[in-house]
């Protein structure tokens, strides 16, 4: 990534299958990648094999804690927040709404379900995922739909979700519903935009003086909280508007290297479809 080039140890925080990692140690950077994904890790372990990459079982909202990470002292962070094709691939993840998968979601063995949740989530709760996380606005009639059916018989598999969805948006909706709002449920599950939320500024801490954070975001929740955090830490001044003179002797902790969010070029998107949603943005950490 052009972004990162100069960095010469980089912290890839979301590991996935280790293409990140690979294409970072081949262009001569020193990588330690973390996932909470066990099956992400072994994927990433085994596609970076002979390069200069360790790969770590920990998730980036809990990585600036973890003693190999602060030992690392990283001039490179990298957060890719989407999901790798293997997990989205694998039926049994949960992750699909292909016909029969499971509803699990879970980026590793621990806490709810995609089920548990729709199975004991209040209604009002479910509703505000849907239009949040969705972007639904028929939100509150999809939460009262899974509410009532729940009753009679538990949600178990995309089946029963996508049987939800068709009720209330109607028969023809299809594979661009379906994606938005099992989108939603996941980042309930794995409570996505909290973790985000707590990993920026403790990684952004660890990060060396004139060291590069680069995220790329596939949702418009992920990518306001990037967005707005970079720009905060870019400002120099932060008295009112009204104020005439700036006595608040601020300085910026950071300088964009992105004004607006970099999107796939269209060959990229013919290569990959799932790149279509990205949007990466990047700072450089001020020098001490």
């Amino acid at each position: 990534m052009r972004l990162l080039s100069g960095c010469r140890r980089v912290l890839d925080g979301t590991a996935g299958a280790g293409g990140h990692a690979r294409a970072l140690a081949e262009a001569g950077a020193e990588v330690l990648a973390v996932d909470r994904d066990p099956r992400a890790v072994a994927a990433a372990a085994a596609a970076t094999a002979g390069l200069s990459v360790r790969v770590v079982h920990c998730d980036f909202a809990d990585a600036a804690a973890h003693p190999e990470v602060r030992a690392f002292q990283p001039d490179g962070v990298l957060l890719d927040l989407g999901l790798s094709s293997p997990q989205i691939d694998a039926a049994e993840r949960g992750f699909t709404f292909r016909q029969g998968a499971a509803l699990d979601m879970r980026m590793d063995a621990a806490g709810m379900t995609a089920a548990d949740w729709l199975n004991s989530a209040d209604e009002s709760e479910i509703g505000d995922a849907f239009h949040q996380y969705g972007d639904e606005r028929r939100a509150r009639s999809l939460a009262r739909e899974i509410v009532k059916r729940r009753q009679s018989r538990p949600f178990e598999t995309s089946d029963d979700l996508v049987g939800a969805i068709r009720a209330v948006l109607g028969p023809r909706s299809g594979p661009p519903e379906f994606a938005r709002l099992f989108q939603a449920v996941r980042i309930v599950v794995n409570g996505e935009l909290e973790r985000l939320e707590r990993a920026l500024p403790a990684l952004f801490d660890l990060l060396e003086p004139g060291g590069v954070m680069a995220v790329i975001a596939y949702h418009s929740g992920e990518d306001r909280i990037v967005k707005h955090l970079f720009r905060d830490w870019a400002r120099v001044c932060v008295c009112p508007p009204e104020q005439p003179v700036c006595n608040c002797a601020r300085k910026a902790k950071a300088a964009l290297l992105t004004r607006k969010s970099i999107v796939s070029a269209a060959e990229e998107i013919a290569r990959n479809p799932r790149a279509r949603s990205a949007h990466l943005r990047a700072v450089r950490k001020a020098a001490a």
